[in-house]
């Protein structure tokens, strides 16, 4: 349901922005979220430059999450927590929820085992434990990697989405998912009531091409 807002909330959904965020354009909106991949590589440094990018933005409320490529964030996670909080100004989500604007947010930034990559957990068991945790009402969950066969589809033709994570989508039942990740499926559908939108910035040749996408909340209409 609709939060108790006077008027419709903008949205601003960007992931993998992969330290190239000079090259994007961000429009302006309300709340800001980011679905993780932060850097490139994930050091305290990079993690900095992206922090002091996110403090410049005119949002007035700033949400991310980590991505595979953040592992400082995994290795050192209270230093980086506070990096992204106090340089950047944002709310950082890690199996956690935050509420604002009268929309309650979920963020997680786990995935299926990914090489050897930051926050992977095996199919099954394992991230199906983290999925266990979104709650029910929420309005708004965020994760890294995308749910099974939902804009997930990789160059090779592989659907690398996550079936438990589908299936948590199906108890919770949020009104929109946002996620990266698989870089050549950005998009968006609606799909059972859920808007799906992959908002990853970078293409497969990591250049920031590909914009954020804005929505209107509640998302009846949605705009780019």
């Amino acid at each position: 349901m609709p939060g108790p807002t006077s008027q419709p909330l903008c949205l601003v959904l960007v992931s993998d922005t992969h330290g190239r965020h000079a090259e994007l354009e961000m429009p302006k909106g309300d709340i800001l979220l980011h679905a993780g991949d932060l850097t490139p590589r994930g050091t305290l440094a990079e993690l900095r430059a992206t922090a002091r990018w996110l403090a410049s933005l005119p949002h007035a409320h700033k949400v991310v999450i980590a991505g595979n490529h953040d592992f400082c964030l995994e290795e050192r996670p209270e230093e980086s927590r506070r990096i992204l909080e106090e340089e950047g100004g944002v709310t950082y989500l890690l199996d956690q929820e935050v509420s604002l604007r009268g929309l309650r947010i979920w963020g997680s930034p786990w995935q299926p085992w990914f090489y050897d990559w930051a926050f992977n957990l095996r199919r099954g068991a394992p991230i199906a434990e983290k999925w266990a945790l979104i709650p029910s009402g929420i309005d708004v969950l965020v994760t890294h990697g995308p749910p099974g066969g939902i804009l997930d589809r990789t160059v090779s033709g592989e659907a690398a989405g996550c079936q438990d994570l589908s299936s948590a989508i199906e108890r919770t039942r949020p009104r929109l998912h946002l996620f990266g990740h698989i870089h050549e499926a950005y998009g968006r559908l609606t799909w059972e009531g859920t808007l799906y939108v992959n908002a990853s910035a970078c293409d497969l040749s990591y250049r920031a091409v590909q914009p954020p996408v804005v929505v209107t909340w509640p998302p009846g209409g949605t705009s780019r």
